[in-house]
């Protein structure tokens, strides 16, 4: 039987009687079709998770915590992913899969060829759907820390802010290059991969990310999709260093 999780913003502990949370008795109710009694596993994004039970009545539904797991689904290799900006549902798409892939943090980054523009307000909007997205991930694929993901920003002021305070591996997808993967040494415990938008990194991301410590890094001989590109490195890092 399927494991049904729900996130909740909120501490809990075990025996903890509570309210669930409007939009998580909505989604439990409505969408999942749970009654009082029925099990469920929650979790906060604070590493651990609650098995607990859905009680009181249907239109005011709580649930009793009825205990606390540590598991660990934590990759070892922390892994941050500098993704530029793509468009529509393809942002979407490269969140939910990194979620699952394990990564710890997501930034979003606007650069010299991308197509899209975000100002502040729609910023804020697209960053608060995004961390949805990565909850609804890890609700699905078992993780109980949500990765931090960042409000969008141009690359050239990411690398300004955090290139001195960043640590680990720094590498850049970039075709042509003979570096792969499998060459990276020494074995890695903190990477962060910066991937391009549609039409590749500019000059002027280039020259940026170089000076900030980024080495070029291939994926075969093939130019991927800035949608699959991110992925399809992530999980080869999982494969080689991670818990794969």
């Amino acid at each position: 039987m399927r494991e049904i999780r729900l996130f909740v913003d909120f501490p809990l502990q075990s025996g903890l009687e509570l309210p669930l949370p409007n939009a998580a008795a909505q989604h439990a109710l409505r969408v999942l079709r749970l009654k009082p009694g029925d099990r469920m596993v929650l979790f906060n994004g604070d590493g651990n998770q609650y098995p607990a039970r859905l009680t009181g009545k249907l239109r005011e539904p709580s649930v009793r915590v009825e205990a606390v797991e540590s598991p660990m689904r934590e990759s070892p290799l922390r892994a941050t992913l500098l993704q530029a900006l793509a468009r529509g549902e393809k942002m979407d798409w490269i969140i939910q899969k990194a979620t699952e892939l394990g990564a710890a943090r997501i930034v979003p980054v606007a650069c010299e060829r991308s197509e899209v523009k975000l100002d502040a307000a729609r910023g804020g909007k697209r960053l608060e759907h995004w961390r949805a997205v990565a909850i609804a991930a890890c609700e699905q694929c078992g993780r109980n820390v949500v990765p931090e993901i960042d409000a969008p920003i141009p690359l050239e002021r990411h690398l300004a802010t955090e290139s001195a305070k960043q640590s680990g591996a720094r590498w850049m997808l970039h075709p042509g290059n003979t570096t792969r993967v499998r060459d990276l040494e020494p074995t890695p415990s903190m990477v962060t991969l910066a991937v391009g938008p549609e039409g590749g990194f500019g000059d002027t991301d280039l020259a940026a990310l170089r000076q900030a410590g980024y080495r070029e890094l291939a994926l075969g001989p093939r130019v991927l999709r800035t949608e699959t590109a991110g992925v399809a490195a992530l999980a080869a890092l999982q494969t080689l260093y991670g818990d794969f």
